[in-house]
């Protein structure tokens, strides 16, 4: 039997498959630091997590849960936009993770939005070393949720395929806007 596994699942198997110990990762939208400790635990004690949230409450939860989880050390926990990548990432990432929206059980209006996801999308695919994977997991089921999906498919579909291989996994018979996964692979040579 076949298992089907959800865009947020399929993303963590993605990217554990391409992260060692000692990497550099990125989660460019810590929320609620599920996907901060996830990278945390597979960078081993000599990687680094950098963690971006435009929200104090973001950043403080997500340093709860290192805390509790004693891994803090491995992470700088940034409080600014995803936008701002290239000014604190200056090494070469294995992975950048994105998680599309706004923070679960909190203000619906304070949300990702099409140009700084862009703008953090093209500083990620700078940023990632050869092998290295991105993954956008996309709600859009928010205000403009629909318009930044559209932006980043686009965009994402004109990347060189001898550079790049993305796909989108989705659920199609789903109500009430499901995610969907772009997930975005780079390349060292044309294939």
């Amino acid at each position: 039997m076949v298992v089907l596994k959800k865009p947020l699942l399929m993303a963590r198997e993605l990217i554990a498959r391409c992260v060692s110990p000692g990497d550099v990762v990125v989660d460019a939208t810590a929320g609620n630091g599920h996907d901060t400790l996830f990278l945390a635990e597979l960078v081993g004690d000599q990687g680094k997590v950098y963690s971006f949230d435009i929200q104090e409450e973001a950043i403080s939860k997500t340093a709860q849960k290192l805390i509790d989880a004693r891994l803090l050390p491995r992470v700088h926990l940034i409080c600014s936009g995803h936008e701002n990548i290239a000014f604190y990432v200056k090494e070469k990432v294995s992975a950048v993770m994105f998680n599309l929206g706004y923070l679960p059980g909190k203000n619906h209006l304070l949300v990702t939005r099409p140009d700084t996801t862009l703008s953090a999308l093209k500083a990620s695919l700078e940023k990632l070393r050869f092998g290295g994977v991105i993954t956008l997991v996309l709600y859009s089921g928010h205000t403009g949720g629909e318009d930044e999906k559209k932006t980043i498919i686009d965009y994402c579909s004109k990347l060189e395929q001898g550079r790049f291989t993305v796909f989108l996994y989705e659920m199609i018979n789903w109500a009430n806007y499901p995610p969907a996964l772009l997930s975005i692979e780079k390349h060292n040579s044309v294939k």
